[in-house]
């Protein structure tokens, strides 16, 4: 298999002929936006060698809504309209991407990560907005979420059908046990959620679900457990939820995962041999069909490219 064969086939739960796997981080500020930023994925992807690109949206965290950016009053956040598929925010990463396509050529599978709808509105504002716009009138929020997810939409679309990426790395957050309970999450959360999830899996069946774990908080993950994609991604040393088991949680579907992303993880702190008897333990144990090699979520910027090539040749050798 070429890479591209491996990593489809992983997706679509066939048998591989060794486990592909990568692994990605938040570039530094000179590299996050223009021809520096496309330039720095390819740098980590040949240096690493690893079998797909996941391309980061370093640079577009916030959604630049002229309402949440002007917001005083959650009552404003009827008046929110779409930024439209013109819109700068929407075609800078769409040109990201296919920069990054165009590149390798077909060597590999492409993926941009995108935000669920809630996670725009509160990278544009913050936690505590968020919290207190929920509470103070739910259903603005909930609004506000159905305008950004029209732009979730079209940015989808930009990314699959004009960039050509093979799929998008769909990011839901925000499920933190202390934040809402289940039922809350569900009327709150879910429906814009899906609404992006499901209309990304209308475009591309090779969509890959991250279930973030990234601030070391437990998730609600069982609120996320229909939530249908290709693969799923989670914390498995967050939500003490291991791939075996994260599998038969997530009714059969692929996983990506297994290796921790902190600091005080092997991949970051093992030596060689450390490395490469946890890459051993876990194709052991998860097999080579509908696995694919990864971290809980971003791993540090300055991890050194080597720690993931014996994580790759560990898994090739196999």
């Amino acid at each position: 298999m070429n890479k591209k064969e491996r990593v489809l086939a992983a997706l679509e739960n066939r048998e591989v002929d060794h486990v592909p796997g990568a692994f990605w981080f938040h570039f530094p500020q000179e590299q996050a936006t223009g021809q520096a930023c496309v330039d720095a994925h390819l740098k980590w992807y040949r240096d690493t060698d690893q079998d797909f690109i996941k391309i980061m949206c370093d640079g577009y965290f916030g959604y630049p809504n002229e309402t949440l950016v002007n917001m005083e009053d959650v009552s404003q956040l009827y008046d929110m309209k779409p930024l439209g598929s013109d819109h700068r925010f929407i075609r800078e990463q769409v040109e990201r991407a296919q920069a990054i396509v165009k590149a390798v050529d077909g060597e590999c599978c492409v993926f941009y990560n995108v935000f669920c709808p809630l996670s725009f509105f509160r990278l544009q504002t913050s936690w505590e907005t968020m919290m207190d716009c929920i509470k103070a009138d739910p259903e603005a929020v909930k609004y506000a979420c159905s305008v950004i997810a029209e732009d979730a939409k079209a940015l989808v679309k930009g990314l699959i059908q004009e960039a050509g990426c093979d799929g998008i790395y769909y990011c839901v957050q925000n499920a933190e046990t202390f934040r809402f309970t289940a039922e809350e999450y569900r009327s709150l959360v879910t429906p814009y959620d899906k609404e992006v999830l499901d209309y990304a899996n209308g475009l591309s069946r090779h969509n890959i679900l991250h279930c973030c774990g990234w601030g070391g908080d437990k998730n609600r993950v069982e609120v996320w457990q229909d939530y249908e994609a290709a693969a799923i991604n989670w914390a498995v040393y967050v939500e003490n939820l291991d791939i075996p088991s994260g599998r038969e949680f997530f009714g059969g579907k692929p996983a990506l995962g297994g290796l921790d992303n902190r600091k005080e993880g092997v991949l970051y702190s093992g030596s060689e041999e450390e490395i490469r008897k946890a890459v051993r333990e876990l194709i052991e144990t998860c097999g080579k069909k509908g696995f694919l090699l990864g971290a809980d979520c971003t791993i540090p910027g300055d991890l050194p490219a080597e720690h993931v090539r014996w994580v790759l040749e560990e898994a090739r050798s196999r």
